[in-house]
């Protein structure tokens, strides 16, 4: 999808709104995750960080959230630390992996301690998830994912 029309936005608001009153149902909460558009999944509309932030902010309920992942965000936007501090009151769960090739925290061109310190000094407690391939042993992969974000 090239743009996105004000049909859509309002079809994914109606089902937004939809998807909060299953979630009041099941007490629980549901997040919208970001995509990036260049690499991964071209077309997809909503993928821009930016989309789903304007989403979850415009229906803004408890129980629907921002899924901020940003290796999707760093490929296709970048300036990440402004990213996590615009989005803050809306997100859920971060989710990290390094770019280029989706692999653990300090393969790649990201600054995780740089924004992990970010996230701390701007109150963020919420779970930071990696979602990402192993560039070598998983264990390593693991111990450098919380190397980057134990500050």
């Amino acid at each position: 999808v090239e743009v996105v029309t004000g049909t859509m936005w309002l079809k994914a608001q109606e089902t937004l709104c939809r998807i909060v009153d299953l979630a009041e149902e099941e007490n629980v909460v549901f997040t919208l995750e970001n995509l990036n558009l260049p690499v991964d999944h071209p077309g997809v509309p909503f993928g821009r960080a930016e989309d789903t932030l304007a989403l979850v902010s415009s229906i803004d309920h408890p129980r629907l959230r921002l899924n901020l992942d940003l290796y999707h965000a760093q490929i296709g936007e970048g300036n990440l630390i402004e990213l996590c501090r615009r989005s803050l009151s809306w997100i859920g769960e971060i989710q990290v992996a390094d770019v280029p090739g989706r692999f653990e925290p300090g393969t790649g061109e990201v600054n995780w301690k740089g924004i992990a310190k970010a996230l701390s000094d701007m109150g963020y407690s919420g779970p930071i998830g990696m979602e990402a391939w192993a560039s070598g042993d998983a264990d390593a992969a693991l111990a450098a994912f919380r190397e980057a974000f134990t500050l």
